[in-house]
């Protein structure tokens, strides 16, 4: 530290007033009072300060105008940073309690692999028609059915029948329906004649490439009519059965449900016993020859025809050399192995119930040139939806003992 000459530290030092007179100043009333004067203006000063920066800050904003005299430029520019809030919905929920209207929503009807886990409803579809004689062997095989029951929804349409099919339909629905560890859901009976009048139990009328065109349009429309009325939105489901099956798995639901596929049909055969050398064989006949895979030939035969014209499968008449799915397959071998198909038969079909919502029912006309269950696959496949078949997991048909000449 530098000092003026003829002065030292030591000297400037016992020139001060001892440090406790200094506090004593500085704690009298006039001291501390002027200080706190001094702070105060020091700090409104500070603010109005930063106030005058704000005013003026909003004061310089946009153009020193009035409305009317800006131009569509300066108003633009002006309201560009005043947006004006918008709110969307602010309202209370509509209630409406007519009870005329229905509201339904589908998008929780879902079809998936865990079915019964997660409570998905099954509707099981029968047509019906002098069918008195398979009812009991059809209720004590569905009544076998694994799925749980308390899922699943029977409807049967009854019509053009000529034996006492609803009595006894009545009566086997009774049965089960009073018994609570049998019991379905619900079952719906539906009635309704379309003038067939092809025998049912005569297999040679029957089966007559003739009847085939005019018999597979009536069936069409009695699965048309029998889908349309049963259908409800809760449905995930679609199970066809045909009353005339004599076998078939109790966990069949479950089964096809694993496939995750939209359409699915299993093989059909026949057991016919037969005595060769001295012993009972079963022959393991083949029954449908509705599934099947498309080939050119058939291609070729159906570009041919009248587009009003209909295919009848599995008779010499159409040679279409397709690949029949009745004709392959051990039910020995494994359960899962699946094939594509481009037709089905009918006699047990098991889909999500997404697909007939979607409008794919079964052509009453020639579709494709197919009618009934193979326009429906025709359609099915047109609208994008994959159709297979388990050649190896077989259903066992009642047997028609047909004389040989047709597939």
């Amino acid at each position: 530290m530098l000092v003026s000459k003829g002065y030292s530290w030591k000297a400037a030092r016992s020139r001060l007033p001892p440090s406790r007179q200094v506090w004593h100043m500085l704690k009298t009333p006039k001291v501390l009072l002027s200080i706190g004067i001094f702070t105060t203006l020091i700090l409104l000063w500070r603010s109005m300060g930063s106030a005058a920066g704000e005013m003026q800050r909003f004061y310089c904003f946009g153009p020193s105008k009035t409305p009317m005299q800006m131009t569509p430029n300066d108003n633009a520019e002006w309201h560009a940073h005043l947006q004006t809030p918008v709110i969307f919905n602010h309202h209370k929920p509509v209630e409406i309690n007519d009870p005329t209207i229905e509201h339904v929503n589908l998008n929780p009807i879902k079809s998936t692999v865990r079915a019964a886990a997660n409570k998905e409803r099954v509707l099981i579809l029968t047509p019906l028609r002098d069918a008195v004689h398979y009812l009991d062997r059809y209720f004590d095989l569905i009544s076998q059915l694994t799925y749980p029951h308390q899922l699943i929804d029977l409807a049967f349409l009854v019509g053009d029948t000529t034996d006492d099919t609803m009595a006894a339909l009545a009566k086997e629905l009774e049965r089960v329906q009073s018994n609570p560890q049998l019991a379905f859901r619900s079952a719906m009976v539906i009635e309704k004649d379309f003038g067939a009048n092809v025998d049912q139990n005569n297999v040679d009328v029957k089966h007559l490439f003739a009847t085939q065109g005019p018999r597979r349009k009536a069936m069409a429309r009695a699965r048309n009519y029998l889908l349309a009325t049963a259908l409800k939105p809760e449905h995930s489901w679609v199970y066809w059965r045909d009353v005339d099956i004599m076998e078939s798995p109790g966990k069949i639901i479950e089964d096809f449900v694993a496939h995750d596929v939209d359409i699915l049909v299993p093989n059909v055969w026949f057991h016919r016993y037969k005595e060769v050398n001295g012993k009972m064989v079963d022959i393991e006949g083949r029954f449908d020859y509705n599934s099947w895979q498309e080939s050119p030939e058939g291609l070729k035969l159906a570009a041919s025809l009248d587009k009003d014209v209909i295919i009848a499968e599995g008779y010499k008449e159409y040679n279409t050399n397709r690949n029949h799915m009745a004709r392959m397959g051990d039910w020995r071998k494994d359960h899962n192995e699946r094939i594509p198909l481009d037709g089905i038969g009918g006699v047990n079909i098991i889909l999500k119930a997404d697909v007939h919502r979607s409008g794919i029912n079964f052509p009453c006309y020639a579709f494709e040139n197919q009618a009934e269950t193979e326009g429906f696959a025709k359609m099915a496949k047109r609208a994008g939806y994959g159709v297979f078949g388990l050649p190896n997991y077989v259903v066992w048909h009642i047997d028609t003992d047909e004389k040989p000449g047709n597939a």
